[in-house]
């Protein structure tokens, strides 16, 4: 099968558009994506409510069909949630604009993968942060965690600065979520209008040897203190009792359950509005479903584990709140000396807790209004945010920048990086002569650009011009002889198009080599086979098409065919009946009435 222009996760960069406009106003409403899964009513209550309380634009909102489940496998979290959020970006060049992604309830929150230092598992949430570092085409490792470039680290907080994509290659993710959408609600409400009273709390559990975590208590203390107005207002418990039943709580960090004292799910801490809190706890946002009313943390498991929830400090009041959907290890988690004297000194709830966060990609999930900011002075200007669109590539600058560089930094020469970059805002308008023209001119601006030719065969091919595709393709392997998509769609068009299935075999069996089995390159080997009478050959790389995701009508015609031929007629018909399914014109199709004939 061949492949498509943006089918991969490299070819985020190709879905820029330009439609122009700024927001007038900074760190507010303008600078919100809402997003919500189309599918769960309480998802879509708690954004049109957020919405209107915020007064968000209707058009910043994002409404995704999700399946209701709080995990997500990689492939589908690519296609449905991570690809249209970069489409919307790119589709409003807001790219630059856009500084907060905010989920809402029903969104899953977990990526499906493998536990560990290394583990390919991942929070939604966290994985969407590094969205921005895609559009820009830089690498991301799918592995373990990736360290946060907006991290204080051991700088002071006066060293700090408001989030904008100028110096930050990355999205601040947060979540409104929670068991309820009353909690959501309250939690909302809190956001809007934040206190600047109560007291912070900082829980350690008694130990002989002091670990990092009560370390980073006790430092928070002592940083806190030296801040004008709060030197009475912090409360460090250093020995085994809890910190319970108190009242006007601007900020709580403990150990959670991991603490052997606390014991109870509810501490009955009164939280002002716009309080925040953390937990040293490996798993408290595992789940946002509610457990039973007489379950207990460190009794017994629910949902996999008695690790305290954040559901129920979400239930008790609290405004912003960092959790973790699983075990992130203790170098990991949310600094509470960074946390709490961020937000006190001015600093909105989600850059606060980033500010905190040693790494991205990995188990942590914000849950908050980030346009809560109870000592927000002086918001940045409009222009600080966003410099509007580079009028040679119309891209946002900050992003048109970044992407040239990268270019330029592999190899292509800076006028042709630029026009490719142009070829993708009018191909993502589709504007596809206006496309093909920037195209041509960058390959004529540097033969060797092999994104812009690999870009440019795949236009001619989708306008049927065969002969002008296929030179394309060859002219990117002379540079990139490895490159598996240009591998694939060249083998597809020689056997398809110029009936030579004999050429297309090697570079489709060099394809897939390339791509690692890649299921639609296993398909254009499949099929080659089928072409040339292999059916034998042909079906352990049908079979595996048609395994991997996303599913697609094309493969499993492909794979109806094949198993045709080889007179296994019941498998043939079920992936017949699937290709219909998920494309009902392939009926009309000669072949498919012919094989169903034969079925």
């Amino acid at each position: 099968m061949k492949r498509e222009l943006g089918v991969t996760t490299a070819c985020l960069t190709l879905l820029i558009v330009f439609l122009g406009g700024r927001g007038s106003s900074a760190q507010s409403a303008e600078n919100v994506l809402v997003v919500a899964n189309a599918t769960s009513p309480l998802s879509n209550e708690i954004a049109d409510y957020y919405v209107q309380k915020r007064q968000i634009p209707s058009e910043q909102v994002l409404r995704l069909k999700l399946p209701l489940t709080e995990e997500i496998q990689r492939p589908l979290f690519e296609l449905e949630i991570e690809r249209p959020i970069a489409q919307w970006l790119t589709a409003h060049s807001a790219e630059d604009r856009i500084l907060y992604l905010v989920l809402t309830k029903d969104v899953p929150i977990r990526i499906a993968g493998t536990v560990g230092m290394n583990g390919t598992a991942a929070s939604v949430d966290s994985e969407l942060t590094l969205l921005y570092r895609r559009l820009v085409g830089g690498p991301v490792a799918v592995a373990g965690s990736i360290a946060n470039p907006y991290f204080l680290g051991d700088a002071t907080v006066g060293d700090a600065r408001a989030f904008t994509h100028e110096k930050q290659d990355l999205y601040l993710v947060a979540r409104l979520d929670g068991y309820t959408v009353a909690d959501v609600k309250g939690l909302i409400d809190r956001g809007i209008a934040p206190s600047q009273q109560g007291n912070i709390l900082l829980d350690e559990k008694s130990e002989w040897i002091k670990t990092p975590g009560n370390t980073w208590l006790a430092d928070a203390s002592a940083r806190l203190k030296k801040l004008p107005g709060w030197e009475n207002r912090i409360e460090l418990e250093t020995g085994s009792k809890v910190l319970r039943e108190e009242p006007n709580v601007f900020g709580y960090y403990s150990w959670g359950s991991n603490d052997p004292a606390i014991i109870f799910r509810h501490l009955h801490l009164e939280f002002v509005p716009g309080a925040i809190a953390g937990e040293f706890v490996s798993t408290d946002a595992r789940t946002f479903q509610e457990p039973p009313a007489d379950w207990q943390v460190r009794d017994k498991p629910f949902k996999g584990t008695p690790q305290s929830l954040i559901g129920d400090l979400i239930r008790d009041g609290i405004t912003g709140v960092a959790g973790h959907v699983a075990e992130p290890y203790l170098n990991a988690t949310i600094r509470p000396d960074i946390l709490f004297p961020a937000y006190v000194s001015g600093f909105n709830l989600v850059e606060s807790f980033y500010l905190a966060m040693p790494y991205v990609s990995w188990q942590t999930v914000v849950v908050g209004d980030p346009l809560c900011a109870p000592f927000r002075e002086k918001p940045l200007s409009s222009t600080a945010i966003d410099h509007g669109v580079d009028p040679i590539t119309e891209v946002p600058a900050f992003l048109s920048e970044r992407r040239v560089g990268a270019l330029v930094a592999a190899g292509a020469r800076p006028q042709a990086a630029k026009l490719y970059l142009r070829s993708q805002i009018r191909l993502a308008k589709q504007d596809r002569a206006g496309a093909q023209k920037a195209l041509e001119d960058a390959t004529a601006a540097d033969e060797g650009l092999a994104i812009a030719q690999l870009a440019l065969a795949q236009i001619y091919e989708a306008s049927s011009q065969w002969d002008a595709s296929i030179d394309r393709y060859r002219r990117v392997l002379a540079k990139a002889p490895k490159q598996p998509i240009a591998l694939n769609n060249l083998a597809y068009a020689l056997a398809e198009r110029k009936h030579n299935p004999t050429e297309a075999l090697p570079l489709a069996k060099e394809a897939y080599a390339a791509s690692n089995g890649a299921p639609t390159i296993a398909d254009t080997l499949g099929w080659v086979l089928h072409l040339l009478g292999n059916d034998a050959e042909a079906e352990p790389y049908v079979t595996k098409a048609v395994a991997g995701n996303p599913p697609s009508a094309d493969l499993h015609l492909h794979a109806a065919i094949v198993f045709a031929a080889l007179d296994k007629l019941n498998i043939a018909g079920r992936e017949l009946d699937r290709a219909a399914a998920l494309d009902k014109a392939i009926e009309q199709r000669d072949d498919v009435k012919q094989l169903r004939k034969r079925l």
